[in-house]
């Protein structure tokens, strides 16, 4: 198993840990993590965009002009689509981009993704922040202290004035293990843990 130091909030060592090598200590494949970022970002696609078509026009279904002799095409209706204000042809509709691959891939996705940040030296695990009040400065300094500028905190359980103590702080984001995802993992420059994060990780990955 890996050993890591468990720091306080003044960045001072006050124990260790241990990191089971199943989750936090495997072989590192840009091509699963690349696949899992890809789903979650197309899940994430609004696909809302939308125009408006024929039947959406509102306006006369009267024909036009006579069909012959007057020179021109035979048009039959104002909404179509070769004149100003028509339908549009083709156009995008609502649509859902979401996509899966498979559990165990996303599973083994996340192990990597974890691994890649303790193996670059970029995962710190911290005992607790200790905030008693919603107060942004409080979290600030603690994370000034640990010399954190951007990282991804992640918690055990519910912690409203921690959340809301650091919900506005540039480049950090906490968000709890049943949350834990590839992409945030690789988007920010450090993975911070709390201390009691660790089994509830390992719970949730172990199989």
């Amino acid at each position: 198993m890996a050993v890591v130091d468990v720091l306080n909030v003044t960045g001072d060592k006050v124990s260790q840990a241990e990191l089971a090598d199943d989750i936090f200590n495997v072989a590192v494949k840009g091509s699963v993590l690349h696949e899992v970022v890809k789903m979650q970002l197309a899940n994430r696609r609004a696909g809302s965009a939308s125009v408006t078509n024929r039947s959406d026009i509102t306006g006369s279904t009267k024909k036009l002009y006579r069909q012959k002799g007057t020179g021109n095409a035979r048009s039959g209706s104002v909404k179509s689509p070769l004149r100003r204000g028509g339908g549009v042809i083709f156009g995008p509709q609502p649509k859902s981009w979401a996509y899966k691959v498979p559990k165990k891939v996303r599973r083994l996705a996340l192990k990597m993704a974890l691994s890649s940040r303790l193996q670059g030296d970029n995962l710190m695990v911290v005992n607790t922040f200790g905030v008693d009040e919603i107060k942004t400065k409080t979290v600030v300094k603690a994370l000034a202290d640990l010399k954190v500028d951007n990282a991804l905190i992640v918690t055990d359980a519910e912690d409203i004035k921690f959340e809301l103590s650091s919900r506005n702080i540039k480049g950090i984001k906490v968000i709890r293990t049943e949350g834990l995802n590839v992409y945030d993992i690789l988007k920010y420059n450090k993975l911070l843990l709390l201390e009691s994060s660790i089994k509830g990780i390992e719970g949730r990955l172990s199989a």
